[in-house]
């Protein structure tokens, strides 16, 4: 029977702000043929670093592959991922999953063209990440690789400056739920939809729109990943969605799945990846 554990880690005080959780990944092996290896977007990115064995992830039909020794840089997810061990190994992963408000901040990226996408950090910045890459494989002590990894992180967030702007809408959607229209964030703001949009994009790899369909969904699933039956959730639905056409359309996007089927086939990597 394949075990896997997420160890929770505290982030630097400096980083605290912009880091949303951060965490060791370890699996005696892949999951049964039969199980579902759902991950569901939580509008976070994600740095990640194997030291062991690799990842295979299936992201809108389309396969990426984590090398060993690796770290990549996952943009912006709006659609279920399905995620295994690339061997039917142990395996071990450093991820540092980057809030909204923080990924812009650390890496200047094309963020509209990795969104869905999974790309080695190498390819990306280059020579940097190269000798961190190094350094990373040639130390044995998670703890060592952790200090490493954040180092890197700290330096890279001097050396960009914070949009008020955006963030402001970021945290609106946040504190909204997902529920505040972008018609709103005009009126805050005193800036259009289509100025909004481009900022967002290149910020976030996504509009804002988009961002707040990702934060709506996320009020459910937390719930629902950790316990909660649909049974008991049903009176919630239309807090958040207009009727259940509208929601069934939002599972079935997030997930891949109808809520009936995602329950008989959920497992702990599912849950544990979102709630831990």
């Amino acid at each position: 029977m394949t075990t896997f554990s997420f160890n929770p880690v505290t982030p630097h005080p400096l980083l605290a702000p912009y880091v949303a959780k951060m965490w060791v990944f370890k699996s005696s092996g892949r999951l049964p043929e039969l199980d579902r290896k759902l991950i569901v977007p939580n509008a976070n990115f994600k740095l990640a670093f194997t030291s062991q064995n690799g990842l295979v992830a299936q992201v809108e039909n389309k396969t990426f592959t984590q090398k060993e020794q690796e770290l990549s840089f996952t943009g912006l997810i709006d659609s279920a991922v399905m995620l295994n061990p690339h061997e039917d190994i142990q395996t071990d992963t450093i991820v540092v999953e980057l809030n909204p408000l923080g990924a812009y901040r650390l890496f200047y990226l094309p963020y509209g063209a990795i969104k869905n996408q999974i790309t080695g950090m190498t390819d990306l910045l280059g020579n940097p990440v190269k000798e961190l890459q190094s350094r990373l494989a040639d130390t044995e002590i998670v703890a060592e690789k952790l200090q490493l990894l954040q180092h890197f992180l700290i330096k890279q967030l001097e050396k960009a400056a914070p949009d008020l702007i955006y963030d402001h809408c970021v945290k609106r959607i946040y504190e909204g739920k997902g529920l505040i229209t972008v018609a709103q964030l005009e009126k805050e703001t005193g800036y259009s939809a289509r100025w909004l949009h481009k900022k967002f994009t290149e910020h976030l790899g996504t509009g804002p729109k988009n961002l707040a369909e990702i934060i709506r969904f996320k009020q459910f699933y937390q719930a629902y990943s950790a316990g909660a039956s649909l049974h008991h959730l049903k009176e919630y639905i239309y807090e958040y969605y207009y009727d259940q056409s509208h929601f069934l359309r939002a599972f079935k996007r997030f997930t891949g799945s109808t809520p009936t089927d995602l329950q008989n086939s959920l497992n702990d990597l599912a849950t544990k990846h979102y709630t831990s």
